[in-house]
């Protein structure tokens, strides 16, 4: 291998490509860190360290490396500034979204806000979705689930307070969630259950009717062929058995 320093970048890169020479790649990625560094530089605007983007800087300059062809006639700088800000690019896009979401649909959501930003400007009114699709030549459907992944794009912590004028007002995860009273009914469901098994086929109809099917009484009385009081008697005194029963089996458990 010629000595680098004698050589010219031409030469370098044409030697590399005709030989695969590892050791001739490894310093010319050395020799060209300062570039990747200097195009970092220029992605400082977003949250990720200077670090983070120097090491992605880094990877696409090895990729420029391996793919530039010294025969074109470039300079090497004039195909790696435009390799390493695109890859820059694609992780600025990758991971400044506070939710995942698909490649193709953060392109779609770019698109649309570059097209609306476009729109409003010319047209001095917000644009709507149809228009919008038209633009882009998407549908009106593909538009909206770009408006509504839009959203994801940044996310709020549930820590904030509820009122921007009010630190004490409570944080937004104050307002999620709440006891579910219906949590009580899956335990009594549980030591019911056993003495559904011995009641008549009639009452286990009724009760599964009332209370599973939500069915008013007179639909119970109408498929029954009875009247609607007959059910309404019907259904308390099985009520009253059934939780006689759970009371006496509480109670047997007990002593």
């Amino acid at each position: 291998m010629n000595d680098l320093s004698k050589c010219t970048e031409a030469q370098l890169f044409t030697e590399l490509r005709d030989t695969g020479n590892p050791l001739l790649r490894e310093r010319l990625v050395h020799r060209y860190l300062p570039l990747a560094r200097h195009v970092a530089r220029r992605f400082r605007a977003g949250g990720d360290s200077a670090e983070d983007l120097f090491q992605v800087a880094s990877y696409a300059l090895v990729k420029a490396i391996d793919g530039f062809d010294p025969a074109r006639g470039l300079a090497f700088s004039s195909y790696a500034v435009p390799t390493i800000s695109g890859e820059l690019k694609r992780h600025a896009r990758d991971t400044g979204w506070g939710m995942r979401v698909a490649r193709s649909l953060q392109e779609r959501v770019l698109a649309v806000e570059r097209v609306a930003a476009g729109l409003t400007a010319s047209e001095g009114r917000s644009p709507t979705p149809a228009r919008i699709a038209k633009e882009c030549g998407l549908t009106t459907e593909d538009v909206l689930e770009a408006i509504d992944a839009r959203v994801n794009h940044t996310l709020e912590s549930l820590d904030v307070p509820r009122s921007a004028d009010d630190i004490d007002s409570g944080s937004r995860i104050d307002n999620l969630g709440r006891e579910d009273a219906r949590y009580g009914l899956v335990e009594d469901l549980d030591a019911v259950r056993p003495f559904l098994r011995e009641l008549p086929e009639r009452e286990r109809a009724m009760l599964g009717w009332r209370f599973g099917e939500e069915l008013p009484q007179a639909e119970i009385a109408r498929r029954l062929g009875i009247s609607q009081m007959h059910v309404s008697r019907l259904l308390r005194q099985t009520l009253d058995g059934l939780a006689e029963r759970v009371d006496e089996h509480e109670l047997a458990l007990a002593s």
